[in-house]
């Protein structure tokens, strides 16, 4: 089984973003790979653990995009592709997916696995593309997952539970964050990932046009997000509890 995780290396979330010319500041700072993107590796190797075959990391971004590839390989990852390209530098969700997409099919695949959304940019709508793009359906949002007779099993989370999702391979997936506990890389792990083989790729190896590789979107204004509000307080008289049920009844809570 040829298992692909998309992997994006991001700005250090624990520390402040900072912007340049609308665009998230990338340089300059400490960056890593995405924490959410652990738990589509670690989903990965168990898969192939218990079912055989290799898990191939992907990944769009600069250069220093390699040092989050070579996480993953420290965890577990078989080898890697780094697309890395000028022309990709401000590229939107969509021109993302095409040339994911495009790496993916080159490289072949039984299952590409995501995270739900990346932690910088929170689209949550490049897997969904990536699968419309290849033409394979999309399981999404799995708490649980395992595969039985070449076929994927998930449970999908929803807000009251989870339903019970089956679907033929190939397929994309995504994961959420309660899905796994991802593995610490070990010593041997992180040496091991300096000689793992590591694809690197340009758009014109993909069959990737200029214009498809064009951003369709542009970002003509950052705003803060407005203050959170005090709130309400009131002196709790005896009637504390009526008052709670009144102002959730407000909010249409209940």
């Amino acid at each position: 089984m040829n298992v692909l995780v998309l992997v994006k290396q991001i700005p250090d979330p624990n520390n402040p973003y900072q912007l340049a010319n609308n665009r998230l500041k990338r340089d300059g700072g400490q960056n890593v790979l995405d924490p959410g993107d652990e738990f589509g590796v670690e989903a990965a190797l168990q898969l192939t653990e218990a079912n055989g075959g290799e898990v191939t990391v992907v990944s769009m971004g600069p250069e220093s995009a390699m040092e989050a590839i070579r996480r993953a390989l420290s965890m577990g990852a078989h080898k890697g592709v780094l697309i890395s390209d000028d022309s990709l530098q401000g590229a939107d969700a969509l021109v993302t997916a095409r040339v994911l997409a495009a790496a993916i099919k080159k490289t072949g695949f039984d299952l590409v696995i995501a995270g739900v959304e990346s932690t910088d940019g929170s689209t949550g709508t490049v897997p969904g593309a990536i699968a419309e793009l290849l033409g394979v359906p999309l399981a999404s949002f799995a708490k649980h997952l395992e595969i039985k007779d070449t076929t994927l099993h998930i449970q999908r989370q929803t807000e009251k539970g989870y339903d019970d999702v089956e679907s033929p391979l190939p397929a994309v997936l995504t994961v959420t964050a309660g899905v796994n506990e991802p593995r610490y890389p070990t010593f041997k792990g992180i040496m091991q990932a300096k000689s793992k083989p590591v694809e690197q790729l340009k758009v014109g190896d993909l069959g990737v046009s200029a214009d498809e590789a064009k951003a369709t979107q542009t970002v003509n204004e950052v705003t803060p997000a407005p203050a959170r509000g005090a709130g309400e307080k009131f002196e709790d008289d005896g009637t504390g509890a009526a008052k709670v049920a009144d102002f959730l009844k407000e909010a249409k809570v209940i």
